[in-house]
């Protein structure tokens, strides 16, 4: 593919944005990719890995003469970064993020962008366990979805664009709107990642059971919850408090559907629980059919372990 944007600034350097680069960079997609972090430790790595062209100090240095802007920063951290950047934003720019919750984004984001700047959220959904800038990998979006929310009236050329850069890094892309995006997430992610954390909270209380046991005799189901659970805190607490109505409502029907398993297993109910396992199960067929996983064990990501 040829270059979409002649410039790049990466505001982040952790996973997903380390990820980009070198999947923009598989794919001829920029012409310079720059960066910053806010940890001057993530900074130093960055440079002696060279995971982009050049790294600044502070996020305004970074975003000068960008036409494109990817915010790749904790959802509790938009808005101070949207402040920033936003005097020192090129007329034309387009501006993205790659955050799990996408009302509060648009919120925290959209009062700060000048006019004559063009704010497309985004959202990958693709990621590991893994943080940091050496977490990365250029194949991270292949044959993954990355959700667009495209404000009314946005420009059709900016929006044109981003999508290409997208599928240039392999992703599948689809538009979506913001709160059914949230609400789909909550689904599909953030009440999934409450449970895991839960399970393995549950597992260090139950003092009978050693935490040599634990580890030990860990089968795939609850080192699959582990494995989860080891996600960067910083990113789910901030998903969690900015996505409050829509997990408290999944978490809802999550309780009444526990109530109504426990109630089937204490009255001996097996034709109720091989039903509920069997529905369960196709789920996850299809998701294998899907391309969004494979058959094997450790959630398909053999080697990225």
């Amino acid at each position: 593919m040829s270059i979409i944007y002649d410039r790049v600034a990466l505001i982040g350097l952790g996973l997903i944005a380390g990820s980009m680069s070198l999947a923009m960079r598989r794919a001829g997609l920029a012409g310079r990719i720059v960066g910053t972090a806010r940890s001057a430790e993530t900074r130093a790595v960055a440079r002696e890995i060279g995971l982009v062209d050049e790294v600044f100090e502070t996020a305004a240095e970074a975003v000068k003469g960008a036409d494109l802007v990817v915010l790749a920063v904790p959802v509790g951290a938009m808005a101070s970064v949207a402040r920033e950047i936003g005097p020192h934003l090129k007329p034309g720019a387009t501006v993205t993020d790659v955050g799990s919750v996408k009302r509060a984004v648009i919120r925290a984001v959209a009062p700060h962008m000048p006019r004559g700047v063009h704010f497309i959220p985004g959202h990958p959904l693709a990621g590991t366990e893994h943080s940091g800038p050496r977490s990365g990998f250029a194949e991270l979006f292949d044959n993954r979805f990355c959700i667009l929310l495209p404000p009314e009236g946005v420009d059709a050329g900016a929006l044109a664009d981003l999508r290409t850069l997208w599928q240039g890094m392999g992703a599948n892309v689809e538009e979506m709107d913001p709160d059914h995006h949230d609400l789909v997430l909550a689904v599909t992610s953030h009440a999934p990642h409450l449970i895991a954390y839960t399970m393995v909270g549950v597992a260090d209380d139950l003092r009978r059971v050693t935490d040599k046991e634990v580890i030990k005799y860990s089968a795939a189901g609850f080192r699959d919850f582990t494995r989860i659970a080891a996600s960067d805190p910083t990113m789910w607490r901030d998903v969690f408090l900015n996505n409050k109505d829509a997990t408290l409502e999944i978490l809802g029907r999550f309780t009444e559907e526990l109530f109504a398993l426990q109630r089937a297993i204490r009255t001996g109910d097996g034709d109720y629980l091989f039903e509920y396992f069997t529905r369960t199960r196709n789920i996850r067929r299809g998701i294998i059919e899907a391309g969004q996983d494979t058959d094997a064990p450790d959630f398909g990501r053999i080697g990225k372990a």
